[in-house]
C-alpha cells in the first residue's frame, strides 16, 4: 500500500509538470479562452475515443446515474478551464497558476465538511501558510486583480472537481470517467455556443501554429495527463492531491520565464510568495508519510 502511494505521488508530480506546461500553451495559443477550452475538449474526447476503440471496447457502458455524475464533473472542469485560461489571458501565467494554490486551504475545509469529519489541524495550518503566500503575491501584483479573482474561482472549482472524482474513481474505470467528463464538458460548451451565437467562420479559422499547440494541449496535457491523474487518486487523499498541485505554479513560472523571458518576470515579493507555497508542499509530504495513512 505504501509502495503504491509513493509511486502515485511520483507519477502525480510528473502529471503536475505537464499541467504546468498547459498554462504556457494557454499563453502561446492566440485564440480566446472559450475557444481554447472548446477545442481542447473536442480533440481530447476524440483522442480518448480512438484509444477506447483499440483497447477498451466495453468501457462505454454506463447507466443514467453515472452519466449524471460525469456530466457534473464535465461542467466543473470546463468552467474551471475557462476561468483559468481567461485569468492567463488578462494577467500572466505566473499570476493565474499561483492562485490555484489556494485550493489547499479550500480543500482542508470543504472535504472534511462533506465527509462529516474533523478538520485536521496541520492541514488547515498549511492551508493558512499557502494563503499567506497568496497574499504576498496579491499585494505585490495589485494591477493583476482581475486575473487573481478569476484564478481564485478556478481554484474553488478544481477543489469540487477533485472531491467528486475521488468518489467516482472508487466505482468507475478512470478512462471512462475521463472520457465522459471531457465529452460532457464539450457538449455543455457547444450548447452554450449555439444559444449565444458563438460559432462563426472566424471561430473555426485556426492558424497552423494554434492548431498544433491545440493538438499538444488536448493529447498530452489533457487526454493523457487527465486520465492518469484520475488513476492516481486511487492511492492518495484529495488533500494530498490538491496541495501537491501547488507545485504547478512553480513549474509554470519557471517555464514561463524560460520561454517568455522578461514578459513573465515579476516583483521580488511575488517569488517570496511562491517560495512560501513550495515550502508548504514539502511540509505536507513529510507529515503525510509520518501519518502513514493519510
Amino acid at each position: 500500500m505504501l509502495e503504491d502511494k509513493t509511486k502515485s505521488i511520483i507519477n502525480l508530480h510528473i502529471v503536475i509538470f505537464i499541467w504546468g506546461f498547459t498554462s504556457i500553451l494557454g499563453r502561446l495559443i492566440s485564440i480566446d479562452s472559450f475557444s481554447i477550452v472548446w477545442y481542447r475538449m473536442l480533440l481530447a474526447s476524440l483522442f480518448i475515443y480512438i484509444y477506447f476503440i483499440f483497447h477498451k471496447k466495453n468501457i462505454f457502458n454506463v447507466n443514467i446515474k453515472s452519466l449524471g455524475y460525469f456530466s457534473l464533473g464535465g461542467l466543473l472542469i470546463s468552467i474551471h478551464w475557462l476561468l483559468l485560461f481567461y485569468s492567463i489571458k488578462i494577467s500572466s501565467v505566473s499570476i493565474a497558476v499561483s492562485m490555484l494554490s489556494t485550493g489547499a486551504i479550500m480543500m482542508s475545509v470543504i472535504d472534511p465538511l462533506i465527509k462529516k469529519k474533523k478538520i485536521l489541524y496541520y492541514q488547515f495550518f498549511l492551508g493558512i501558510i499557502v494563503t499567506l503566500g497568496v497574499f504576498v503575491i496579491f499585494f505585490s501584483e495589485k494591477d493583476s486583480l482581475n486575473g487573481i479573482v478569476f484564478g481564485l474561482f478556478a481554484a474553488f472549482l478544481s477543489v469540487l472537481f477533485t472531491i467528486l472524482n475521488k468518489k467516482l474513481v472508487n466505482e468507475y474505470n478512470p478512462n471512462t470517467i475521463t472520457f465522459y467528463e471531457i465529452f460532457s464538458g464539450f457538449i455543455f460548451l457547444s450548447f452554450y455556443s449555439l444559444i449565444f451565437n458563438k460559432f462563426s467562420i472566424q471561430f473555426f479559422n485556426l492558424s497552423l501554429d494554434d492548431f498544433l499547440w491545440l493538438i499538444i494541449l488536448s493529447s498530452i496535457c489533457t487526454a493523457f495527463a487527465f486520465t492518469y491523474s484520475v488513476k492516481i487518486m486511487k492511492h492518495i487523499s484529495p488533500y494530498t492531491f490538491m496541495i501537491s498541485i501547488n507545485l504547478e505554479p512553480i513549474y509554470a513560472i519557471a517555464l514561463s520565464i524560460l520561454i517568455f523571458k522578461e514578459k513573465e518576470l515579476l516583483s521580488f515579493n511575488f517569488y517570496i510568495g511562491a517560495f512560501i507555497i513550495l515550502i508548504s508542499v514539502f511540509i505536507n509530504g513529510l507529515l503525510n508519510f509520518n501519518q502513514n495513512g493519510k
